[in-house]
Formats: structure tokens, sequence, C-alpha cells
């Protein structure tokens, strides 16, 4: 049995896994390598604070992931294949981590943010 997400330590856990499938995938690892270039040192611990925002409650978060991923969009168009891949990928670093309420709580969240933003960035505003 795998645990449930509980603290900082576990969010922390997941966000390097997960982004650890994103960098190296053939699907949408060239977005954040090549497009983005992401600064990983800063990008990890402002993930590290939305997840926990999101999903312990903690006041750790401030910015709008909204307009990052609009900036973005005008670099490369996401697609439905990159929102799909992002949450598949997604879905099994949790399952490959932990379960329980909060991990099903995670991967729900990040489902409501797919179905949200996908829309937005496919057909446009």
């Amino acid at each position: 049995m795998r645990p449930d997400l509980k603290d900082e330590e576990d969010i922390k856990r997941l966000i390097d896994s997960f982004y650890d499938k994103v960098q190296s995938d053939d699907v949408i690892g060239y977005i954040f390598r090549d497009i983005a270039q992401v600064n990983w040192a800063h990008h990890l611990p402002r993930m590290y604070a939305f997840w926990s925002f999101l999903l312990l409650g903690t006041e750790t978060y401030h910015g709008n992931p909204m307009d990052v991923h609009r900036r973005l969009h005008e670099k490369v168009p996401l697609t439905e294949a990159h929102f799909d891949r992002w949450l598949q990928l997604f879905h099994t670093t949790v399952d490959d981590l932990f379960e329980g309420q909060t991990a099903e709580d995670a991967k729900q969240r990040a489902t409501l943010i797919a179905m949200t933003w996908k829309p937005k960035f496919v057909r446009g505003y």
C-alpha cells in the first residue's frame, strides 16, 4: 500500500518525480526544455507552493499561472495533445507514488485544470 500525500515533503516528491517525467517526455518535454527554457531552480519551488496551496491549504503560492501559460502559448501553440499528455503524466506520477483521498484530490484538481485551460488555449479566448 502506498502512502497518501500528507505534507510538504510529499508534495516535493510528487512534483520532482512528475517534472522528471515531463522533461524527458517526447510529447511535451521540448516545450519545457526548448521553448520555455525552464529555470528549474525557480520553477520547482513555485510548483511546490502551488500544489501545496491546492492540496494542503498552505498560503505559500502567489501568482497567476494562466498568464504564464498564455505567454508560452504565444511562442508555441498549446494543443489538446499537450494538455492530455500533461494530465496523463501527472496521474501516472500520483498513482506510482501515492494513494488515498489527497492523492485522488490531486488527480481531480489536475483534471479540472486541464479541462478548464484546454479549451481556452486550443480554441482561443
